[in-house]
């Protein structure tokens, strides 16, 4: 990549925005749709669930007044919802997951999963040894969208603890994913670790042999994105035909009409019977982008390229007046291997900047 591309002047979208208008909480006519702020987190991380809270209202959602849903696998303390509730004028609601949802699958052998979650760990990937890390990915790859409080959620803004947002953003972005038919708009686009990921391509290709019907030609896709092995040769290699290239799903705004689709759900069940959220690493980034990548026409998938964003060590830093403490181009306040993790190229080249 010559010049990031967020050193160019960074603008709203193209077409018809809707604005801040009429947006009261109390509005029953308002003009918001059927969407959410969607978090996982635990009571622990209330504070940092809070600076997120806070600059994401600051920026964007105190003219829209959506509401924030939060989940956690165990109730939620009086302390996280006082402090939460406390940053916003928009409604909040407290969901505990089902144990049918996170807990491990009957069909996952326990022994195995600690002799491979060993061997993660000696190999250094992070997490690999973690159990609930592993409940958590496949949680965020096939569990969420069926959760009962969100039967009649149709659009999601995925935001963590401790992540920052810098720039004020005037339109509703829900709004825009659904006049524009938008299925799912990403910030930051990365390569994963291969070893945490050896078998997902593999195990992709066994499912599309069997499910041909569910493709899209490769001319409307990102697959070339998904297989590149020009730019990281070793990760192509390692990942048995994957670039590893993925979207980076703690920021994600998507469709779960997608998520909910035949082609989608029949995906992530032949992944979740393989057993690789537990034998191996694999996370919701990965899974969600090859799915999108395969699935979903490219022109669907958008790059938010002016809303400013951080979860360490990464950013998207546009070049605009809207946006403030953030750098114009800075990928990484990182080490300068860091640069080397970075997809984007790829996807500008394969896919393109919209």
């Amino acid at each position: 990549m010559k010049t990031d591309p967020n050193l160019e002047e960074t603008h709203e979208p193209a077409g018809h925005l809707w604005r801040a208008d009429d947006y009261a909480v109390d509005n029953p006519n308002s003009p918001r749709i059927n969407a959410t702020i969607l978090s996982l987190v635990r009571n622990e991380e209330v504070d940092g669930m809070v600076t997120s809270m806070r600059d994401l209202e600051r920026t964007w959602n105190h003219k829209f007044n959506y509401p924030w849903t939060f989940f956690n696998d165990k109730p939620f303390n009086e302390e996280f919802k006082t402090k939460t509730r406390a940053e916003t004028r928009a409604p909040c609601y407290y969901e505990v997951i089902p144990k049918e949802h996170w807990a491990v699958p009957n069909w996952i052998n326990h022994d195995l999963v600690r002799e491979s979650g060993k061997i993660l760990a000696d190999e250094g990937a992070q997490y690999g040894n973690m159990i609930s890390y592993h409940q958590m990915c496949r949680w965020n790859s096939g569990m969420f969208y069926h959760h009962p409080a969100l039967k009649n959620i149709r659009y999601y803004w995925r935001v963590e603890p401790k992540v920052h947002f810098f720039c004020d953003v005037d339109y509703d972005v829900f709004r825009y994913m659904q006049d524009h038919n938008k299925t799912y708009g990403f910030t930051i686009n990365l390569y994963d670790d291969p070893k945490t990921i050896p078998s997902l391509w593999p195990e992709t290709m066994r499912f599309t042999e069997a499910h041909p019907e569910h493709l899209k030609p490769d001319t409307d896709t990102a697959r070339p994105w998904l297989e590149d092995k020009k730019r990281r040769p070793e990760h192509n290699e390692k990942a048995n035909g994957y670039s590893t290239c993925h979207f980076w799903s703690n920021f994600e705004i998507a469709d779960m009409e997608f998520w909910r689709s035949r082609a989608y759900e029949d995906y992530f069940n032949h992944l979740d019977r393989a057993g690789g959220f537990f034998y191996e690493r694999w996370g919701d980034a990965p899974v969600h982008s090859i799915a999108l990548g395969l699935f979903e026409d490219k022109s669907k998938i958008h790059w938010f390229r002016d809303i400013g964003y951080q979860h360490i060590p990464y950013f998207n830093c546009p070049n605009s007046p809207k946006c403030t403490g953030c750098k114009k181009g800075m990928f990484t306040d990182g080490e300068d291997f860091l640069y080397k993790e970075d997809c984007r190229p790829n996807w500008f080249k394969y896919v393109g900047k919209g």
